[in-house]
């Protein structure tokens, strides 16, 4: 009885820290770590990248770096072969190129603010400038040469 007691403690206990964690929350909290895709909420969105309610009509780039926003779904294969090379350009572009992803499902309000009608959709956007999009699955050499003329131009 006391091993049941103990475990079903345990259980609770571990439950509790999880949801308490807002880092275990994607996008939930301000925090975003480097080197990794982060996941981007509307609220994140406009506190990152451009806050479009403020300024609806002009672009207004927010961030400190370039980044690259990766429209996808968990039901979309494409989507499923882009996300391990943004895995490893967010690792390879660490400190230069962040590297965010919008679920389309459950972000509506952002996929609609840049007509997504397709997926993977992927914008790329320079620290001044205005973004440029790609649609369809691209293999890792066209979006290292994407982020080598688009974002980290001198």
């Amino acid at each position: 009885m006391k091993k049941l007691t103990f475990a079903l403690f345990f259980l609770v206990a571990l439950t509790f820290n999880a949801c308490s964690n807002p880092e275990n929350h994607e996008g939930g909290g301000s925090t975003m770590t480097e080197g990794q895709v982060n996941k981007l909420t509307a609220d994140s969105f406009q506190k990152l990248v451009w806050d479009y309610k403020t300024n609806p009509k002009e672009w207004t780039f927010s961030g400190d770096q370039p980044c690259i926003i990766d429209f996808y779904a968990d039901w979309c294969r494409p989507c499923k072969m882009v996300a391990p090379i943004m895995d490893e350009l967010a690792k390879e572009y660490q400190g230069r190129v962040r590297i965010y992803k919008v679920n389309t499902d459950e972000q509506r309000e952002l996929s609609g603010l840049f007509n997504i009608n397709s997926i993977p959709a992927v914008l790329f956007i320079p620290k001044n400038g205005k973004p440029q999009m790609s649609v369809g699955a691209l293999q890792k050499p066209a979006f290292v040469e994407m982020i080598q003329k688009t974002l980290l131009v001198k």
